[in-house]
């Protein structure tokens, strides 16, 4: 086996705005775990995160961290005992590793738990790597016609797939999704998918919001950064969804975008906030309590996986759309990528081929 002798690679993030290609000894293989050559990894808001500012929300790198959380690769060596997996097969990664034993993660809602290693996240390091080590049960094998970076986009995917299924998305929900970003377009992608006949998106981007079209949007509306232009901003979004939403989702996440969410949510509807931009709002709550409207939080997703490569085998939902840039494995290709993504503008997905 000539892969002992190669030494492992992965993206360190050392400091603002600085990472490098350097060497990443692995955690040796468990019984349970397999090692993964990773194929394709993409960029997400909160590597970008990470990269600015070297933290995101309460968690802060402290210490030299490898980036990355969206990945496919595909399965080089596995654990005593696994059954589920063999070398060779191509896997979409779920990227948190709970702890299974405290109450959350006995109830199911694992993506809550306390003690969560997740890719990329504080101190856990993460699978912008050649090869990583992970748990067999995380590990989910693609079929043969959805290939290895929608495997990776099957993370990104999981968000929306997981605000659809917290807010009940069906056949019956007109939504209106508020932030036309990586993941508004995941959610206006999943609540079509779940069935929703009609979804309005509204951004201040012009450029996003025509993309958001091309991929299936009913309308779209361009709002302002204003918080003044609310209240006509929802006259008009009222207008194009016919009514007021039955759901809305504020994948944004300001006093702004919340409080639009909440002002075109029709009287008994629901508000799912899935963009954490600010950490703290001042919302009109009490009137969209008077409603009836429910507010739910999401914090990324749990089984989820299974059902996004369902839909992405069975044509359901294509993501290929959204993967606009794509780089090498090199320190100049890494530079560029995040430079790109942390720019925003035309930059949808930004994709590693490894």
């Amino acid at each position: 086996m000539g892969e002992e002798s190669e030494e492992n690679l992965a993206v360190w993030l050392l400091g603002v705005r600085t990472l490098k290609i350097q060497p990443y000894t692995l955690s040796p293989l468990g019984p349970r775990d397999v090692k993964v050559r990773m194929k394709a990894v993409g960029i997400c808001g909160s590597d970008v995160h990470h990269f600015k500012n070297m933290r995101v929300a309460n968690f802060v790198v402290k210490k030299p961290m490898v980036m990355g959380h969206e990945c496919a690769g595909i399965i080089e060596e596995i654990g005593s005992q696994v059954k589920s997996l063999a070398v060779g097969d191509r896997v979409a990664l779920e990227p948190g590793i709970s702890c299974r034993k405290c109450c959350l993660c006995k109830n199911g809602r694992y993506n809550l738990c306390p003690d969560m290693k997740f890719f990329g996240s504080p101190p856990t390091n993460g699978s912008l790597a050649n090869l990583v080590v992970h748990p067999a049960n995380l590990c989910f094998k693609l079929p043969d016609n959805v290939s290895l970076e929608e495997g990776a986009m099957c993370e990104p995917l999981s968000v929306g797939v997981h605000a659809c299924r917290r807010a009940g998305i069906c056949p019956e929900t007109k939504a209106l999704i508020v932030g036309a970003g990586p993941i508004g377009l995941v959610s206006m992608l999943a609540a079509r998918a779940f069935g929703a006949p009609r979804i309005v998106i509204v951004d201040i981007d012009e450029r996003r919001l025509s993309f958001a079209k091309d991929l299936g949007a009913d309308q779209t509306i361009q709002v302002s950064k204003n918080i003044q232009d609310v209240r006509e901003e929802v006259v008009k979004i009222q207008n194009a969804i016919g009514a007021g939403a039955d759901v809305s989702f504020d994948c944004v996440g300001f006093d702004k975008t919340m409080t639009m969410a909440l002002d075109a949510t029709r009287a008994g509807g629901k508000v799912c906030l899935v963009g954490l931009g600010q950490s703290e709002m001042n919302l009109p709550l009490t009137p969209a309590a008077a409603r009836e409207i429910d507010v739910i939080g999401i914090f990324r997703y749990r089984n989820t996986w299974p059902l996004c490569i369902e839909f992405l085998r069975a044509g359901k939902i294509d993501v290929k759309p959204l993967i606009t840039h794509r780089f090498s494995f090199t320190q100049q290709g890494v530079e560029e990528a995040f430079e790109i993504s942390s720019q925003g503008g035309n930059a949808i997905k930004v994709m590693f081929n490894l």
